[in-house]
């Protein structure tokens, strides 16, 4: 394997973030945890800068985006549009797609046929507990054979400048320049079930729950809201199921090998409204949550799959693991002081026993 433009999964850890992106950083550091997650490599960025500076890319997008005004939502789009075919338009430097064939081949030889596999956008600036880059760039499934997968991690280069991650940099402050795309490769799951766990509950911020969401087929059907997904609540510590809302699953989203894409399709009448976890399950999503948070010292958004061709016991596949950011956002901001001003401040002191404890103490 090319080290310089391809990492496997096994040599990347949180060390390598500035070349692998935040969800292949994520992916090596649980691989070399012992998690168990579909094998697979990184596309670095190394082979994505390798590409700007072969045809000149680089000062062609800076130029094109400075002309922009970045309220004008047509113009971003417009202009967006154009780099990703330019992108696109471009085939990638030769030392680089032979490396991405490589890396293919190696892992096709352990089934000695074309794998399946997921190819997936891994951006710089992703899940960091202060951005929100999640679902901006893109996911291809159920990719067949070399020509196929390089040209869907050309395709993920290109999505680095869809119009809404374009706008979100801009509104950011965040330099177009700064943000360079990694691309993942890894083995596809024949998800039974697949969906998301988040190891605080994200409508309360309580971080004595763990809160799971689950459907049936591959879990894009419940990031993308498609579905209203089953949902479970578990106790972090005893790990016993507290809560469970089980809900009407009318599509599932599923991987066709001989077209070579995921598809979707209507679930059948009498998986709809039929639990797609067991409790086993669930609670050992909750510990798989659990666990990624002690690891990562900070809340998690996990992704999981349930892979429909591995035994139980051994099933339950950790996808993604990142930086839960709507709470730890909030636990950011800093209050408001309530005693800073006037009559209302000597009030809200007076009425308020810890704030009249406070001001007790201050005499």
């Amino acid at each position: 394997m090319n080290a310089l433009f391809t990492l496997p999964f096994t040599a990347i850890g949180r060390a390598d973030h500035d070349r692998v992106g935040g969800k292949c950083a994520s992916l090596g550091e649980m691989t070399q945890a012992g998690v168990a997650v579909p094998p697979g490599f990184a596309v670095t960025t190394d082979a994505y800068a390798s590409m700007l500076a072969n045809h000149g890319l680089k000062d062609e997008i800076a130029r094109a985006l400075s002309r922009v005004d970045p309220d004008d939502f047509d113009a971003v789009d417009r202009a967006a549009q154009a780099i990703r075919i330019r992108i696109r338009s471009h085939r990638m430097p030769a030392d680089v797609e032979s490396a991405i064939r490589d890396a293919y081949a190696a892992m096709c030889a352990e089934i000695g046929a074309d794998m399946p596999v997921a190819v997936r956008s891994s951006a710089t600036a992703e899940d960091m507990p202060d951005a929100s880059f999640a679902g901006q760039q893109d996911t291809y499934l159920w990719v067949i054979g070399a020509d196929a997968v390089v040209e869907k991690v050309r395709d993920c280069w290109a999505s680095l400048y869809t119009t809404r991650a374009v706008a979100y940099r801009e509104k950011q402050g965040i330099d177009h320049g700064d943000v360079l795309m990694s691309v993942a490769v890894q083995k596809m799951v024949n998800a039974r079930a697949a969906g998301v766990a988040m190891s605080l509950d994200p409508n309360t911020g309580d971080r004595t729950r763990i809160v799971i969401d689950a459907s049936w087929g591959l879990g894009e059907m419940v990031v993308s809201g498609v579905v209203t997904p089953d949902n479970y609540s578990v106790e972090k510590v005893l790990g016993e199921i507290i809560d469970r809302k089980i809900s009407d699953k009318h599509v599932e989203l599923v991987g066709d090998p001989a077209r070579g894409e995921a598809v979707e399709r209507e679930v059948d009448a009498a998986r709809r409204k039929t639990p797609c976890l067991s409790d086993d399950e669930v609670k050992a999503i909750a510990q798989l949550a659990k666990l990624l948070e002690r690891e990562n010292k900070c809340p998690q958004d996990v992704e999981w799959a349930i892979d429909a061709d591995l035994p139980a016991g051994q099933n339950l596949l950790a996808l993604q693991s990142r930086p839960e950011t709507i709470w730890s956002r909030k636990a950011k901001e800093k209050p408001r002081n309530p005693y800073a001003s006037g009559m209302a401040g000597i009030v809200h002191t007076l009425t308020n026993p810890y704030g009249a404890k406070q001001a007790k103490a201050a005499n």
